[in-house]
């Protein structure tokens, strides 16, 4: 898999991954249901991670979180909450709570009792400070706070006791996400650091639960903090982060302990990592968005709904995820959410079942012939008006999932007697593609995030056609105005009773007018060892995304107790 470019390139955009509010409009959240370590483990002497920043770095000593590369900001810096894209919890942070008024209005409170690592204390004035240095600093602004991207801008961000209000210019809620996921930094030192994103942090003041402790130019190592704010949820005491690894060098020092986790593509993992050693090495692929069949619906014939119809019954896709991912993920749901985990979103029309299509070739034939799609004597299939049907195929070339699962898709539908073939390209080749519109069939990711808006919008709505210069999700170019209506709604709705009927409009429309044909779930991937560390994230425990959650999942680690 791995083929979630689109997705960060979207997210660095401004596009979000996740929405989802667990409280009800106007409401606080009541239970400020924070992370209990499950069990008695005791503390974890160190715990191993690949370097999050990449080799170039070259030794430069920076630990300002808005600089392209830094050492880390993961185990420093902290948001005001914490969302889970698998199953849209979220988790009170730095914020205790939330409160929406009307959709152009939101209240945090901030938690009490915080302290920076240098001893000072953390207040609602550092969370305003942090926003409204993005609006000095607009280069800083990727969540799109101050402008016009997922909703209306901010037109004030400010402090009131223990609270943080943000007003807006209309209706905002899609940005939810992007400000609950804003890592929040120390008015004392970044009021005196001029540009951010200029500023060289070689001391860092943070409120995360880990400090710096060495650093010699490619290791890493933090130490944990006693006096963090939920320090007895902390079990893991010295943290390194050390080398950037190929998947075979992870592979290897996975298995021979060397590496406690780690999120890179590793092919066959259940083979290479786990199956030596069972008891001690684990692997959990969670889904995280999807792998779709996206055609250029501006072209026949799949301005044809019943030809792409055909195309989601005549595609095997199990089979395409065994040979993509290992089966290592499940056959993706037509729906455009991801299931189990957002079933409660489905409309009571589409049990979640049902919007599993099977693989039925049969089926697939009958709905080609009856939509005029007739067989020659050479066994080949034609347009209703008799002219040539010919399809190329755009293929992301060296991306062997993405190669693997389109020798699937074309050869289940050479079997359905249409001329099918390869365009293996290099991968930048077909983004340009997306942008000009100049293709006919490939492979692309499809966002099922919370932010139903901006991630199952993104791939529907007729706002978010690609340009020449920029890729949007809609690169098949679908448009449908209730769809378009149902996205614009979905920037009004502040809790999960206003967006169900919105996102069963969207469902509706994957579900009736195939605008792409899911194949399996896009993985958030997690290789672990539970030798040294017990409570990760797994498919009998998916409490967190394994890749986007790890200051969750931090707090739920504790040594095995045998």
């Amino acid at each position: 898999m791995g083929r979630q470019k689109v997705a960060r390139v979207l997210a660095a955009a401004g596009v979000a991954v996740t929405l989802a509010l667990t409280s009800c409009a106007g409401s606080r959240v009541a239970n400020d249901k924070e992370n209990s370590n499950q069990g008695s483990g005791g503390m974890i002497a160190q715990l191993t991670f690949p370097a999050e920043t990449d080799a170039s770095i070259g030794g430069l000593v920076n630990y300002n979180p808005y600089a392209p590369k830094q050492i880390t900001k993961t185990w420093l810096y902290e948001p005001l909450m914490i969302q889970s894209s698998l199953d849209c919890k979220v988790t009170p942070w730095l914020a205790t709570g939330f409160k929406w008024e009307g959709a152009n209005k939101l209240v945090f409170d901030i938690r009490d009792g915080v302290t920076w690592s240098d001893g000072s204390p953390f207040t609602a004035n550092d969370v305003a400070f942090t926003f409204n240095l993005m609006k000095k600093y607009p280069a800083i602004d990727q969540g799109g706070i101050w402008n016009d991207a997922l909703g209306a801008k901010a037109t004030s961000v400010v402090a009131q006791g223990n609270q943080v209000i943000f007003t807006f210019a209309g209706d905002a809620a899609p940005k939810f996400s992007s400000i609950i996921g804003q890592l929040i930094v120390s008015e004392k030192e970044y009021g005196q650091a001029g540009d951010p994103t200029k500023f060289v942090d070689k001391n860092p003041i943070s409120t995360g639960p880990f400090k710096v402790g060495s650093y010699n130019g490619r290791r890493l190592e933090l130490v944990r903090r006693d006096d963090y704010w939920q320090a007895d949820k902390i079990k893991v005491q010295k943290l390194v982060l050390e080398g950037n690894y190929e998947a075979n060098q992870a592979a290897l020092k996975v298995r021979n302990g060397e590496l406690d986790f780690y999120t890179g593509e590793v092919p066959n993992p259940q083979k290479t990592v786990v199956d030596p050693d069972p008891k001690n090495n684990h692997v959990w692929y969670a889904p995280n968005g999807m792998t779709v069949i996206a055609p250029n619906l501006t072209e026949k014939p799949f301005s044809d709904v019943k030809f792409r119809e055909a195309m989601a019954y005549g595609v095997d896709k199990k089979s395409a995820n065994t040979k993509a991912t290992y089966g290592l993920m499940d056959v993706a749901s037509q729906s455009g959410l991801t299931l189990p985990n957002k079933e409660n979103m489905l409309p009571a029309q589409y049990p979640a079942d049902s919007t599993i299509i099977p693989f039925d070739q049969a089926k697939a034939n009958q709905i080609l012939d009856d939509a005029g799609y007739k067989k020659g004597s050479d066994g080949e299939r034609t347009n209703p008006d008799g002219s040539p049907l010919s399809i190329t195929m755009s293929v992301q070339a060296g991306w062997i999932d993405y190669e693997a699962a389109a020798d699937q898709v074309i050869s289940n539908l050479r079997d359905l007697g249409i001329d099918i073939k390869a365009n293996k390209m290099q991968p930048d080749s077909v983004d340009a593609q997306k942008k000009s519109g100049d293709f006919q069939l490939m492979l692309n990711y499809m966002a099922a995030g919370c932010d139903y808006a901006n991630g199952m919008g993104a791939t529907l709505s007729s706002t978010t056609f690609p340009t020449k210069t920029e890729i949007k999700g809609n690169i098949g170019r679908f448009s449908d105005p209730a769809t378009d209506q149902a996205v614009k709604q979905l920037a009004s709705a502040t809790d999960e009773t206003q967006m169900k009927p919105l996102v069963g409009t969207l469902v509706d429309t994957m579900m009736t007018q195939y605008p792409v044909v899911p194949l399996f779930y896009a993985p958030a991937r997690a290789i672990y060892r539970t030798d040294k560390a017990v409570g990760w994230p797994s498919k009998e425990d998916p409490y967190a995304n394994p890749q986007d959650n790890a200051r969750l999942w931090m707090t739920h680690l504790t040594a095995p107790t045998s």
